[in-house]
């Protein structure tokens, strides 16, 4: 009887993992994947245990079995914190992976010493084979391991549910299903067969790991619509109508699909690794490539093949911390091709109604630029209204450099300023939410990451403006995105500027987006006084910004106090 039940668990978990493997994502955690290993292994200990007709093999099956005994609960831990996006550092990973793995070494003592098991002997109880155990000293760090983990595990699934708003309470549900019977298991379940005497504490762990790997599988399943940025990417590459192609810094090809080989047939001659030559190869693409190469920056072509028109750009291809080649998106851009030719040939009496719409179309784009700048201040630990607070910041330090006299500012660079300040901080959307919302000071690893956001944001905006007409606005608001945080004296980022070679624009927001910092309550911080956040600023005045716009920024002081004052509580 004991030896079929076993075996039935096994086959199950077995059947299992290969129904994970048959829909296995890309994108699923790797702690579920070892978790769907892991049970297999598990499960074949208990089975061979079971069917052990020594004392030696029973205690080797014994010592197989603490490898899911001991790495499961902590592979659950894991990928519980994983997702719900709590990140661990690496080194308190590694020092979990040190302390299950000396408690596993610990175990495989079991026969040479009575540390672990202090007697041990063999008998025949319904049906099947069982240790008779009494534990020793060592088993007892066992159980301490056990009982962290699962209190950790626990502590996170509370947290999250309580708190962190960007993950799904659904899913938090799912996720302690199988920590709760994972616990049920090893205690509740062990404590009922000490008093009652059935299967000697083996009864309930095989089948309940079972249950949880079910669970692991809908969890699994529901894992990738939450992940948001990567299926908008699977959605963009399943729908079939952009090209992608790879190439190296040497112009080796490195891969395409199958639309961008129907537009460039000579893809389908070339081989993996193969250096591509105006002899083997489009020459217009060899020459896009090495233009983008030339001016370091992203870039997009019209190309025309047949009756249809392509928009291709070209970027970087990175591996997430390293730019490796170039890759290539080829959409098909007939159709607003052609709209843009009707548009040309529009007479002198449908002017007037185009510029109205095209109005219209510039309106929607601010309002989608300034909701995704809201969307991006969602996800910060700001208390909100960030953006607006800076863009009427910045507004009134302009209002002053105009009445001063001292800058020769236009109208148009004026305004295109204040409508770019809302963008300053897109960047921040690629950042990830334990780094962007944590409650305190971030590590160094952690700023190097924040930091990033500045050339992120200017690379976003100049994505969403590359088909505008207003090329001054473009500049101004790449430039506020990507210079905002250097410093007059060269110790800001992400460039480490000096002087006037930061733009102006990015030297004004910089005043702003301080000032707003000081003055406005934080998550991990209070709002300071008035005073205080003046003195911060003139100190910095000649280091942390331009010397010149300290008058301005005198001037515009009363303005800016009586504006915080009529939306926050004056500190």
């Amino acid at each position: 009887m004991l030896e079929a039940y076993y075996t039935f668990a096994f086959t199950l978990s077995l059947a299992l993992m290969l129904v994970y493997a048959f829909f296995y994502h890309r994108h699923y955690d790797i702690h579920i994947s070892l978790i769907f290993i892991l049970v297999p292994i598990s499960n074949l200990a208990q089975l061979l245990q079971s069917q052990c007709k020594s004392m030696e093999a029973a205690l080797l099956a014994n010592k197989f079995l603490y490898i899911g005994g001991c790495y499961l609960i902590l592979m659950i831990t894991l990928a519980v914190f994983s997702l719900c996006g709590i990140r661990l550092n690496r080194y308190v990973r590694l020092l979990l992976y040190l302390i299950t793995t000396i408690v596993f070494l610990f175990t495989q003592q079991i026969g040479k010493n009575d540390l672990y098991y202090r007697e041990v002997s063999f008998a025949y109880k319904d049906g099947g084979v069982i240790l008779l155990k009494e534990y020793g000293v060592l088993h007892t760090l066992y159980y301490a391991m056990m009982i962290i983990y699962f209190l950790l595990g626990a502590g996170a699934i509370i947290y999250s549910f309580l708190w962190k708003k960007q993950v799904s309470n659904r899913f938090i549900a799912l996720l302690a299903l199988p920590e709760a019977m994972s616990f049920l298991a090893f205690f509740v379940g062990r404590g009922l067969s000490k008093s009652t005497g059935v299967f000697h504490n083996l009864e309930f762990i095989p089948f309940t790991y079972d249950l949880a790997l079910i669970m692991f599988l809908i969890i699994s399943h529901q894992l990738v619509l939450y992940n948001v940025p990567d299926t908008v990417i699977e959605t963009v590459v399943q729908k079939g109508n952009t090209g992608f192609i790879s190439f190296d810094f040497k112009f080796r090809y490195l891969g395409s699909n199958e639309i961008a080989r129907e537009i460039f047939p000579e893809l389908n001659e070339l081989n993996v690794d193969q250096i591509v030559t105006e002899n083997n190869f489009s020459a217009d693409v060899l020459r896009w490539l090495e233009e983008f190469s030339s001016f370091n920056g992203h870039d997009s072509v019209i190309y025309h093949c047949g009756d249809k028109v392509y928009r291709i750009s070209i970027d970087y291809l990175s591996d997430g911390t390293h730019k490796r080649g170039y890759q290539l998106y080829i959409i098909d851009d007939t159709k607003d091709q052609k709209y843009i030719s009707l548009l040309d040939s529009f007479n002198s009496e449908l002017k007037e109604e185009v510029a109205q719409k095209t109005a219209h179309i510039v309106e929607m784009h601010d309002n989608l630029i300034l909701s995704m700048a809201t969307m991006v201040e969602s996800r910060d630990n700001s208390t909100g209204g960030h953006i607006r607070r800076t863009s009427e910041g910045v507004r009134i330090l302009l209002d002053e450099m105009v009445q001063s006299g001292d800058f020769d500012l236009t109208e148009e660079f004026c305004r295109n300023i204040i409508k770019a300040a809302p963008m300053h901080d897109l960047g921040k959307i690629a950042v990830d939410d334990a780094i962007l919302r944590k409650p305190g000071r971030f590590t160094d690893e952690e700023f190097a990451i924040m930091k990033t956001h500045a050339a992120e944001g200017a690379r976003i905006v100049h994505e969403i403006l590359k088909g505008t007409d207003n090329a001054q606005f473009k500049i101004i608001a790449e430039n506020v995105a990507h210079y905002h945080h250097e410093r007059w004296d060269g110790s800001g980022y992400p460039e480490g500027l000096s002087g006037e070679d930061i733009p102006l624009e990015a030297r004004i927001m910089a005043i702003a987006d301080v000032y707003d910092a000081l003055v406005s309550k934080r998550v991990y911080k209070d709002s300071m006084s008035f005073e205080q956040a003046d003195k911060i600023i003139m100190e910095g005045m000649g280091r942390h910004f331009d010397k010149r716009l300290e008058s301005c920024y005198v001037s515009a002081r009363p303005r800016l106090e009586e504006y915080y004052s009529s939306i926050i509580k004056s500190p």
